[in-house]
């Protein structure tokens, strides 16, 4: 008789190390869930036989473990979903890089004796006025612009100062008032920018403008 071996058995220390694997594995919610299990058996065990625990405690307590077990669940499912609609966001916003994007700010790039910014208006001005200044806070240049709508109001700056001269080129900074028969309008200042890079951060995809500022996707008013 030929005695035929078996070559193909698994080895007790190959068992081992998978089912190591395998519990190292477990997820949270099993391990609450085996936990809350041991505990129940144990209270179980451990009970008063002559005031034992009925039906409605025993599901009362499984009903919470279903609880916990489905908010793991859910919580974890949100991160996943979370980091992928960061992910998605990360990739549209690098192609935004080196783009010119109209944002919240208030400042002014005179280059070359040409400039461009906005006012955002929430609603008709019987008047505006725009008052330019330098990085040292002196006026260098206003302007009235009297009755304009509401809406984004576009507006170029050339250099001229107050007294006639034209301004070096740089960053300048500038304020807005506008007021209705209503009363005083909350002007909101506009400035446009590059966007130098994109970085993640806890609030979310956040892109890196070339005035300095960090602003979302969700702050940018306006795309060139």
């Amino acid at each position: 008789m030929t005695t035929v071996q078996n070559d193909n058995k698994v080895s007790n220390t190959l068992l081992d190390a998978m089912n190591g694997s395998r519990n190292t594995a477990r997820t949270t919610a099993q391990e609450a869930q085996d936990r809350f299990m041991t505990l129940l058996v144990t209270q179980m065990k451990n009970q008063d036989p002559l005031n034992p625990m009925d039906n409605a405690q025993v599901t009362s307590q499984l009903a919470q473990l279903s609880t916990v077990t489905g908010i793991d669940k859910l919580n974890n499912t949100m991160e996943a979903l979370i980091g992928s609609v960061q992910s998605s966001q990360s990739m549209q916003a690098s192609g935004m890089i080196g783009r010119v994007v109209l944002t919240e700010g208030n400042n002014v790039d005179l280059f070359e004796g040409d400039s461009l910014f906005a006012v955002d208006l929430p609603a008709s001005a019987d008047n505006v006025k725009v008052t330019i200044k330098d990085a040292d806070g002196i006026v260098v240049r206003e302007m009235s612009l009297g009755k304009q709508p509401f809406g984004l109001l576009e507006l170029n700056w050339g250099g001229e100062t107050n007294s006639g001269e034209i301004a070096a080129d740089g960053r300048y900074f500038y304020e807005v008032s506008a007021t209705s028969a209503s009363g005083t309008i909350n002007a909101v200042p506009m400035a446009y920018s590059v966007v130098n890079s994109v970085s993640n951060s806890a609030s979310g995809v956040q892109m890196n403008l070339t005035n300095l500022k960090s602003v979302s996707l969700g702050e940018i008013k306006q795309v060139f």
